[in-house]
């Protein structure tokens, strides 16, 4: 059940446990998981339209609450009220360099028993914002198959080390990158508007270095005076500042997300 709130209509209301922490999980679909970790302030009512998405491409959307208010829509006082108390706990890990944020090892335990209750031949995740990074991270494991960072945005830009800085421990990107130079299909999804302040155009190009060609880079234009009408403020591309009309940019953004859960996860489809 959704817990009659109308925005999780159709979503399974369920809790996760590891190591002592559990949290609530929504979740809609059949077929290999996908887990949506949500920017923030959380699982709004565009996240959810993004997870229905998901269950429509024939997988189990799984979107995991990490803060907020499940099903309530963005607003200032929500991101107020949700970004605080986030840049302060120790699950994320907002302002350090070379460093994973704890959060991700309970994300991919839900990840593998996520697998074990969906099938199919490993998970896709997306992190979008404040969780950009996740999914990166979560690579560490080989049954994450299919990495989509949408406007990884931690460590927050501070500094200029912080601007070229991934959100992952120097050990876990050489795991990713073990993972890049073996694995011949895998490939990282990466989204950001190029006028987006909070994910700066060196954490792309360290991306690129890193993983090479293994890194696909879809970047946006919301340069003033942009053909497309995006906002020089634009930055959440698969939810607030999608136009999903057939031919934009966005929508073309959204497709190649689902084709990569597509060809990775549905390979009997």
């Amino acid at each position: 059940m959704s817990d009659s709130v109308p925005a999780l209509d159709g979503f399974e209301h369920t809790t996760f446990s590891h190591e002592g922490k559990t949290r609530d999980v929504y979740r809609t679909g059949s077929g290999p998981a996908v887990i949506v970790i949500a920017e923030i302030p959380g699982i709004t009512p565009k996240v959810a339209e993004f997870g229905r998405k998901v269950a429509d491409l024939g997988c189990t959307a799984v979107l995991p609450r990490l803060f907020g208010v499940p099903g309530k829509p963005v607003s200032a006082a929500s991101v107020g009220q949700t970004f605080g108390p986030a840049c302060v706990s120790r699950e994320f890990t907002c302002f350090a360099t070379r460093k994973t944020s704890p959060v991700t090892v309970w994300l991919r335990a839900l990840a593998r028993q996520m697998h074990g209750e969906c099938g199919g031949p490993g998970v896709g995740a997306v992190g979008m914002c404040f969780t950009g990074g996740f999914a990166l991270a979560m690579m560490v494991d080989d049954i994450l198959l299919a990495p989509v960072l949408s406007q990884p945005s931690l460590p927050l830009p501070i500094t200029k080390g912080h601007r070229r800085d991934l959100g992952i421990s120097d050990e876990d990107l050489a795991r990713v990158k073990e993972r890049c130079a073996t694995e011949a299909d895998l490939c990282v999804l990466g989204l950001r508007f190029t006028h987006d302040r909070n994910v700066p155009p060196e954490r792309f190009q360290r991306l690129r270095e890193e993983l090479g060609d293994k890194f696909v880079a879809v970047e946006l234009d919301s340069s003033p005076g942009n053909p497309h009408g995006h906002p020089r403020s634009a930055h959440s591309v698969l939810t607030n500042h999608l136009d999903d009309r057939p031919g934009t940019p966005t929508r073309d953004a959204l497709d190649q997300v689902l084709e990569l859960f597509r060809s990775r996860l549905l390979t009997n489809a």
